[in-house]
């Protein structure tokens, strides 16, 4: 089932119901992600009894690129999800997320407590909003530090088309090593075009990926978890200790 539910924009939202379960789950998908990236998961849940909901965020997707791309931050996703529990009636649900889904995840949990059962998150542990230290001891060829810089990424991928895009992000990320380019190169420079995909990753995943990407472009998708990190901040300053 497909919901419409316009906070602000329409948001495509996948839910699948079950017969006699009341509990909701919903899933955050992360980077080059859509909701097709847990349909898997969604399937398993709702034959155990739960109802799921994986929502294309703003800009992701089927979902409505918004007015301004350059302007979107995690608080717009966080509102989001307020205004698709609304729309469907759903007072509490468990959230699990990952990538960068997990932030999303965290502050709504912090800003609207009420509203959640539980978190579960993979890949990005709690990190409140701020300057991170870390990130001054990484290379500056390091795939968030290009990704950071305005225009760049941007720039860098678009010299393929999306499906190209996608597919090399998905090798990269399947590797043990970390994503480093020297200073000569760009992140997409540094996977042979000859590579196969991981044996994860169908040729039908990658051309159900690509052509959404195709549609929603990368530009909303990189400015949320690589441009706006701190502009949380001051969102959850206001939050109760």
């Amino acid at each position: 089932m497909i919901d419409r539910t316009p906070p602000s924009l329409d948001l495509v939202v996948l839910s699948l119901f079950c017969v006699t379960g009341s509990n909701v789950v919903v899933f955050l998908h992360g980077f080059p992600e859509i909701w097709y990236s847990w349909r898997h998961q969604m399937i398993a849940l709702a034959h155990a009894g739960f109802r799921s909901i994986a929502p294309d965020y703003r800009g992701y997707g089927l979902s409505d690129s918004p007015p301004q791309p350059d302007k979107t931050s995690y608080r717009d996703l966080v509102s989001d999800l307020l205004g698709i529990l609304d729309s469907l009636a759903i007072p509490k649900v468990f959230l699990i997320a990952k990538d960068f889904g997990p932030r999303p995840a965290y502050t709504f949990a912090l800003l609207h407590p009420e509203r959640v059962l539980g978190v579960v998150t993979m890949g990005v542990p709690y990190m409140p909003p701020g300057p991170r230290a870390f990130e001054k001891l990484l290379p500056e060829g390091f795939y968030i530090s290009r990704w950071q810089e305005p225009g760049r990424a941007e720039a860098d991928f678009g010299r393929l088309d999306a499906k190209t895009v996608v597919r090399n992000v998905y090798i990269l990320f399947s590797r043990s090593e970390i994503p480093i380019a020297a200073e000569n190169q760009e992140i997409m420079d540094l996977v042979d075009p000859s590579t196969p995909l991981p044996p994860w990753f169908t040729e039908e995943d990658l051309a159900a990926y690509g052509a959404l990407y195709e549609k929603s472009g990368f530009e909303t998708a990189l400015q949320v978890p690589y441009s706006t990190y701190l502009l949380l901040t001051g969102h959850l300053e206001k939050t109760p200790a």
